[in-house]
């Protein structure tokens, strides 16, 4: 692995490097074209909400936006394509390091007392925007507000971001990353232009792997179930293919989907996923249960089982607001797990 200049990050994995640093951006080639057009043609809106699942390169895409603008002040002599960032360049290192006057970076900050990043994006974190807004770049070019993942902004902070979206200045932009749109104030999506960003295609997924050095499974069964859990998120491939996931994410769809459980079960597999120096294992278990939830939503709402729907979209922001309390308060992971293992697999036998 090259040198990683980008600072740590809440949901970093060893070995990936950071979106800041990433000169690869794998698929999202007609939304990246759309965005170099409307700029070559000064049609660029002054916010974008980055939407779609989590893993699938939406703030790697935000920060190429940011290096095209940045290396192109002017729109009407700006490439049609986004070029791929050379990570030796002044201007990649200083974007990857956080150094770049023209780009900040909000997310969520690292508490030193607690040794632990915080639970949200607060609002001392988005009260710099109005700081870092009033400079003006040197050479007239944008300057780049990038928050990731703008639903991690708690509602302080929401209303903070929401003042500088109603009066942006001119030649700056705003790159907001959601995972979960629907969980931002209306206000803030109202006054985005909203990408939906695809999942990556089975070829994207290779390409990511093999750029780890691993690629895909040879075994065509082995290939199809990491396709087919990875849902088309790199990230979730990347655990999947090189921290466990395999083993983790079938242990719960085998536990969830029994008629009659057995509470060791649950119990074991909490044991394996919340000791010590297990933080990846227990995000690969979290993230897996809540997209299980969420699939089983849309297909229910898909075959007119509104009630369904409904309750499980419920259970889903409960279960992701249990998480999130769950790292604030250190509460007991081991129980967290169990009792959510067994209320997804209540939910989903109805």
């Amino acid at each position: 692995m090259s040198e990683r200049l980008a600072p740590e990050q809440a949901d970093s994995l060893p070995d990936v490097p950071e979106p800041a640093e990433n000169p690869h951006l794998f698929g999202h080639a007609e939304h990246a074209a759309h965005i170099a057009g409307a700029y070559r043609t000064g049609k660029l809106h002054h916010a974008l909400l980055l939407t779609g699942p989590k893993g699938i390169g939406k703030a790697t895409f935000a920060f190429h936006i940011a290096h095209h603008l940045l290396s192109h002040p002017r729109g009407e002599d700006a490439p049609e394509t986004f070029g791929q960032p050379d990570p030796s360049s002044s201007l990649a290192r200083q974007v990857a390091s956080g150094a770049h006057p023209a780009v900040l970076h909000l997310t969520r900050p690292y508490d030193e007392r607690a040794k632990k990043f915080k639970s949200a994006i607060t609002v001392d974190e988005v009260r710099r925007v109005g700081r870092f807004l009033s400079l003006r770049a040197h050479d007239d070019s944008y300057r780049v507000v990038i928050v990731d993942p703008a639903d991690e902004m708690n509602r302080n902070a929401a209303n903070a971001l929401l003042k500088s979206l109603e009066e942006p200045p001119a030649r700056a932009i705003f790159l907001l990353v959601s995972h979960s749109p629907g969980g931002l104030l209306p206000t803030i999506r109202s006054r985005c232009q909203v990408l939906r960003l695809a999942p990556l295609s089975e070829t994207e997924i290779g390409s990511v792997l093999n750029s780890f050095g691993t690629g895909l499974p040879n075994a065509p069964e082995a290939r199809r179930a990491l396709l087919d859990r990875a849902g088309g998120s790199a990230r979730q491939a990347i655990l999947l293919a090189e921290h466990g996931g395999f083993d983790i994410t079938e242990a719960a769809d085998q536990f969830v989907g029994k008629a009659r459980r057995d509470p060791l079960d649950a119990y074991r597999l909490a044991d394996a996923v919340t000791g010590r120096d297990q933080t990846v294992t227990f995000e690969i278990l979290n993230d897996h249960l809540l997209e299980k939830v969420a699939r089983a939503a849309t297909d229910a709402a898909a075959q007119g089982e509104g009630r369904r729907a409904a309750r499980l979209a419920e259970l889903w922001y409960e279960a992701n607001s249990t998480i999130r309390e769950t790292d604030t308060y250190n509460l007991d992971k081991r129980q967290h797990v169990v009792g959510l293992l067994n209320r997804i697999g209540d939910a989903l036998s109805r």
